[in-house]
Formats: C-alpha cells, sequence, structure tokens
C-alpha cells in the first residue's frame, strides 16, 4: 500500500504532465489587477478565488475570454436569490425593543455612504462607546431604500464585527442570512477556522463546492477529511491557474505531507496572516502566536489546547475590546493558582487575592487587597470589566482610606452607576470639585465645572448644560438618519478625547438629542476616570 507521501508525489507528477500547456499560461493571468475588495474587506480575510464581473457576463469571467467548460475539474459557481427573499440588509440579532433602536434606524440615507460611515467608524477606547458600536452593528432595522438583494449592507456589518474581534456575535448574524452568498461563506468559514469549528465549515464546503473561497481552502478541507489524493490535484490545479503562490504552495504541501522533510526549516508567516494560514501553521506545529495579529485570532487561543496563560492573554484582550463577558475572564484567572510571577501571573494573584476577600466579606482583607487589583486592572485596561463584576458588591462593603477612594471609582464605572451615586455618594476621603461634578454627571443633573480642574471637565460640562451639536450631526439627525448620526457622535467623542475638546461637546450633545443620555452620561464618567486620551 502506498504511503501518503508516495500518492502525493504520485498524485503532482501526474498532474503537472497533464496541465503542463494550462501551467504555462498561468503567468498571464498573474498579471490582471486583482480583484477590487468591498468597502469594508479586510486584508486577513481569506481572498476571493474571482476576478471583478465584466458587464454581459457571468461572475468573474473577463468579457474576452471564453467560458469555462463546466465539465472541467472546477467546479462552477451558480448564484441565485428567490424572489420572495427578504433584503439581507434588513437582518439583526436585535429587534428594536430590545436594541433601544428605531427599525427605521437608517432613514433615507444612501447604501454606500451609510457603509462608508461603519466601515470607517473608529474603534472606540471608551467601553460604552465600542458597546454601542456593537448594538448597532447587531441591531435588525428596515434597509435602506435603495439597497439591493447582494447584502452588502450587511457584509459591511459583519466586517465590522470581525475587526472589532466579535466572532460569536458575527457569526450569529451570518447564521440569519442563510442560504449563504460565496462573500458570506468566506467569512463565516474564517469565523470557524479561528473558533474550532472547521469540520462542520468544511462538510459545508465540500457539499457545496461552490462556496469555496480560495482553492487552499478547499485542498486544506480535502485533505482534512482523509482526502489526499484529490487534495493534491487540486493543490497543483490552483498552481497551474495561478490561483497559489509559492509561499502558500509551499505550505499546503508541508501541510499534505509533514513528513517529507524533518530537517525543513520554519516556513516564514505570510504577510497578512489569514486564519487559513494560521489554521495550517498550526496543524504542522509551526503555531504562529497571535498576540502580534488582529484581534479576532486571539480567539483561537481560547481552546484549552492553548495553555493557560495563552487563554488568559486572549481573554484580557477580547474582554478589553468588549466582545467577552468579564465573566470569562473571571474563570480563567480564577481557574488555579498564579505559575509564576511577573506579568499576567502579577494580575491572576491580584484579582484572586480580592475576589477572595470580597467573597468573605471581610472590609479589613478587602482594604488590604483592592489597591494591588485596581492597579493591575489599570495596567491591562480592565477597570470597566472589573467595576461590572464587582461595583455592587464593593459598594455593600464599608472601606476608608485609599480602598474608599478606589471604590467610589469603581462604582460609578459600573453599570448601577447611577444607584451608587445616589445611595452612597462620595466617602469623606474623596470630596471637593471633581468628586461633586462626578456625582452630578450620574445623576443627569447639570454638572458644574471647576475652571481650575481643567478643559475637558469643562467640555463635558458643555454638552450637559447648553448642548450643541456639530452642524454635520445635526443635520443627519434632522434627516432622520439616526444609525450615521450616531455614528458621528463616536467619532467626535473619540477625536475630542485626543485633543479638540469641542468635539467631545459636540458628540455627547448629539448622542443626549438622539435620546442616548445614559450612554453620554457612561461616556464622560469613562473619559474622567479612565483618562483614555488618545
Amino acid at each position: 500500500m502506498r504511503s501518503k507521501r508516495q500518492r502525493l508525489r504520485l498524485a503532482l507528477g501526474v498532474l503537472a504532465a497533464c496541465l503542463g500547456l494550462q501551467a504555462g499560461g498561468a503567468s498571464a493571468r498573474n498579471d490582471e489587477p486583482p480583484a477590487e475588495d468591498p468597502l469594508s474587506a479586510i486584508d486577513w480575510l481569506s481572498q476571493s478565488l474571482h476576478a471583478p464581473p465584466a458587464a454581459g457576463t457571468g461572475r468573474g469571467t473577463p468579457a474576452d475570454e471564453p467560458p469555462v467548460d463546466a465539465s472541467g475539474a472546477m467546479p462552477v459557481e451558480v448564484v441565485t436569490t428567490p424572489l420572495d427573499r427578504p433584503l439581507l440588509d434588513s437582518v439583526g440579532l436585535l429587534a428594536p425593543a430590545t436594541s433601544g433602536l428605531p427599525a427605521d434606524l437608517w432613514g433615507p440615507g444612501p447604501s454606500d455612504e451609510i457603509a462608508r460611515a461603519i466601515a470607517t467608524a473608529r474603534i472606540s477606547g471608551l467601553p460604552v462607546l465600542r458597546d454601542l458600536l456593537i448594538r448597532l452593528l447587531l441591531s435588525e432595522a428596515r434597509a435602506p431604500a435603495d439597497a439591493g438583494t447582494d447584502g452588502g449592507l450587511l457584509q459591511v456589518r459583519i466586517d465590522k464585527l470581525l475587526q472589532l474581534g466579535a466572532l460569536d456575535q458575527a457569526a450569529a448574524l451570518v447564521a440569519l442570512a442563510r442560504p449563504l452568498s460565496p462573500e458570506l461563506f468566506r467569512r463565516a468559514f474564517d469565523i470557524a477556522l479561528l473558533t474550532g469549528d472547521e469540520e462542520r465549515a468544511c462538510h459545508e464546503m465540500l457539499a457545496s463546492p461552490g462556496l469555496a473561497p480560495t482553492l487552499p481552502a478547499r485542498v486544506f478541507c480535502l485533505a482534512r477529511g482523509g482526502n489526499w489524493d484529490a487534495a493534491a490535484l487540486t493543490l497543483q490545479t490552483a498552481r497551474a491557474l495561478g490561483e497559489v503562490g509559492p509561499a502558500q504552495a509551499a505550505l499546503l504541501e508541508r501541510f499534505l505531507d509533514p513528513e517529507a522533510d524533518d530537517e525543513a526549516q520554519l516556513l516564514p508567516p505570510p504577510v497578512p496572516v489569514t486564519p487559513l494560514d494560521w489554521k495550517i501553521h498550526d496543524g504542522i506545529g509551526e503555531t504562529l502566536p497571535t498576540s502580534m495579529l488582529p484581534l479576532a485570532f486571539a480567539h483561537a487561543d481560547l481552546d484549552p489546547a492553548a495553555g493557560w496563560k495563552a487563554r488568559i492573554e486572549a481573554a484580557e484582550r477580547l474582554t478589553r475590546a468588549g466582545v467577552l463577558a468579564p465573566n470569562v475572564l473571571l474563570g480563567f484567572y480564577t481557574e488555579r493558582e498564579a505559575a509564576a510571577s511577573g506579568g499576567v501571573w502579577d494580575r491572576v494573584a491580584a484579582f484572586r487575592a480580592f475576589d477572595a476577600a470580597l467573597a468573605a466579606r471581610d472590609p479589613d482583607a478587602v482594604a488590604r487587597t483592592l489597591p494591588s487589583a485596581w492597579a493591575r486592572m489599570q495596567e491591562a485596561e480592565l477597570e470597566v470589566p472589573f467595576a461590572t463584576l464587582y461595583g455592587e458588591a464593593l459598594a455593600a462593603i464599608p472601606l476608608s482610606g485609599e480602598a474608599a477612594r478606589i471604590a467610589f471609582r469603581i462604582g460609578l464605572l459600573s453599570p448601577q452607576y447611577q444607584d451608587f451615586a445616589r445611595d452612597h455618594g462620595p466617602p469623606d476621603e474623596v470630596s471637593g470639585s471633581e468628586a461633586a461634578f462626578l456625582v452630578a454627571l450620574a445623576l443627569g443633573r447639570p454638572p458644574q465645572a471647576d475652571p481650575a480642574r481643567g478643559s475637558l471637565e469643562q467640555s463635558i460640562a458643555a454638552a450637559f448644560l447648553t448642548p450643541v451639536p456639530s452642524s454635520a450631526g445635526g443635520a443627519l439627525r434632522e434627516q432622520g438618519r439616526i444609525g450615521e448620526a450616531i455614528l458621528m457622535a463616536m467619532d467626535e467623542i473619540d477625536e475630542g478625547a485626543e485633543g479638540d475638546l469641542l468635539r467631545v461637546t459636540q458628540g455627547l450633545s448629539l448622542l443626549r438629542e438622539l435620546g442616548f443620555e445614559d450612554v453620554a452620561r457612561r461616556a464622560a464618567l469613562e473619559l474622567v476616570l479612565l483618562e483614555r486620551r488618545g
């Protein structure tokens, strides 16, 4: 019986001879301009197999090139759209009653302008604004009046979720769009690779070959299913057609036959690294660290096989981004005793000590452990998740000194900030103009800024005393283009925090006029307490 290596070499040799003439024409195909990605496309997604469609021809077929023979080795993509299918751009996970956003979120805005606003929206340093962005992306709303049936705006929303690292949320949105188009399957496939669900994705791809986002993806799935001969034939076909470069071909050959050269050097990582590249490198024992890759790759390290430290660091990144529940991070931190000291281990030790003290309702132990735990959370920019976990319980513990000052800030960063400000207020250790300003913000009273406290507080106060949105933001609101106005308000706040404080006033004013009073208050509190100044 032939070994896997022998079968691979035989298949490559046979197909190379059969495709010799076709391979000679591959360079001409490589000279064609690459397909133009959608506005929202991010560079680490698996690249599309098709060139841009030409007028009067099938998808991806240049006008001066004869159609491909459907009886050949490669599957022909067929796309159909039922006439009674609802517009994909309207689908969402959150109904208006749940999201707090209007059903006519986009109003009369043109689809291309809405897509551009979403694709270029800043990723805020303020947790409450990141949460609002995710809520907007997941909301069910009427599609723009000029929306087509291809789900272009849905695709932009999914890509923004992927940029945010919100893979679970993106996957749930994709699930509403079935039957999937090749472009949406391309995203579903990448999500599956990073969340360990590639078996299901490969089964779906192989059952419907036209969905394959790339030939390398088909090679991967064929090999993973044990069909080594077909995988080898497909790889050589991809080479002959110019659909795979030398570096990726070498990676796939190593994946198909990892024992071919036991002395081979490590392969250099591609630029950019796609989820498929990462998965194949992992499969051949050359795992690429995710810490320097886009945030979405951190999900791969949540797998128990990644090791405790890698899981903690991945959970920290994703929790900081607002796409992983704080309770998940708590579970990783408290899983066991810290294995060493320094870095992540110091955070684990400090977190565990405080968690145990609070669980015991021991005021002395809480006062002793809180300052260290809070300092470690500040280093990792995890203050709001920490406040979400502990703000309410901490408010019930009598504290004094430094612990009381920290607990006051934590209470105002928690989801119960209004109740905390009303029922507790600042302790004796926290007095003066800053405390009064923060309590007034939390309670929705017009805050009076102390000029000695700095211009940021004055800019925030102006939004609550004499709100004045920007002319552009006000115009969007007047036109009923609420979604775009929300995106503009968030961008203005972030831009303003970097120096132009008038933008802070305008962004907070616009949020309030749009009805997002709670978001405006929490954003103002986070600007002061977190000191996220660009």
